[in-house]
């Protein structure tokens, strides 16, 4: 395995710890999976591992042409996508049936978790290291302060286990803030038993105003409709996944 160079110009943080990259690794089943996606495996410390153990299914998507350039030169055979996984049209590049792994970029994992979202009946399962406190989120239960939007909306299609810490002196250079590796694993939900749409805006609408009761934050953004006494008390924080299934069907009939 050729030495791993940290780019220092893009501001970025390399994971350096072959131990934690093997941890990640052999966190993914990839059971049954077409295709493994590797998101921004910049110099590789995952990559190679990976290409050693999923040859034929890698794909690395990467969006930056110095990395592109050292994948190319240390692992020719490794198929690479060039581009920006927010952007590119996962079907037509990737296929119809593929897992996902990386250390993703803190600014933008929740962006990449909601495209996951979006296919959802193509992605079995995810590996993602991210920051601690987002990991700590997508994984949290009903009446936590940190339960929010998209631990309701990921968990209503994925089982999501927080699998281990990853110390910031694993990093070069080591970020501010500590990091987290965490699993999605589709639970066999096709049909949520509501309206998907309207499911995602009403989470997001009791979520965006989280102070309020819910009668008042589903009011002021579903114009002046009352909801019943069942939800109306409560906050956002305090209703399960299936809960706010049932506050969907109810905002439905009651806006048709």
């Amino acid at each position: 395995m050729p030495e791993v160079r940290p780019k220092k110009h893009l501001g970025q943080h390399f994971l350096n710890d072959k131990r934690i990259a093997n941890r990640i690794v052999d966190s993914l089943t990839a059971a049954n999976a077409e295709k493994i996606v590797e998101i921004g495996p910049g110099m590789g410390v995952l990559t190679f591992e990976l290409f050693e153990r999923f040859k034929e299914k890698l794909v690395a998507v990467e969006v930056d042409g110095e990395s592109v350039e050292y994948l190319n030169k240390n692992i020719p055979e490794l198929n690479i996508i060039e581009g920006d996984f927010l952007e590119i049209n996962l079907l037509k590049e990737i296929g119809n049936h593929f897992s996902i792994i990386g250390n993703l970029p803190y600014n933008i994992s929740s962006q990449i978790f909601f495209k996951i979202l979006e296919h959802r009946e193509h992605v079995p399962e995810v590996v993602a290291m991210v920051q601690r406190e987002v990991a700590q989120r997508i994984a949290e239960k009903p009446g936590s302060r940190t339960y929010g939007i998209l631990s309701v909306l990921l968990q209503a299609y994925y089982n999501i286990e927080y699998l281990f810490t990853v110390s910031e002196g694993c990093f070069t250079p080591p970020p501010k803030v500590k990091s987290a590796v965490v699993r999605l694993t589709r639970n066999g939900v096709t049909n949520l038993g509501c309206d998907y749409k309207l499911f995602e805006r009403v989470v997001k609408a009791a979520f965006n105003q989280r102070r309020k009761t819910l009668r008042n934050a589903i009011k002021a953004r579903f114009n002046g409709i009352e909801i019943s006494d069942t939800y109306a008390g409560r906050r956002a924080e305090q209703l399960s996944v299936e809960q706010f299934v049932d506050l969907t069907n109810e905002i439905t009939q009651l806006t048709h």
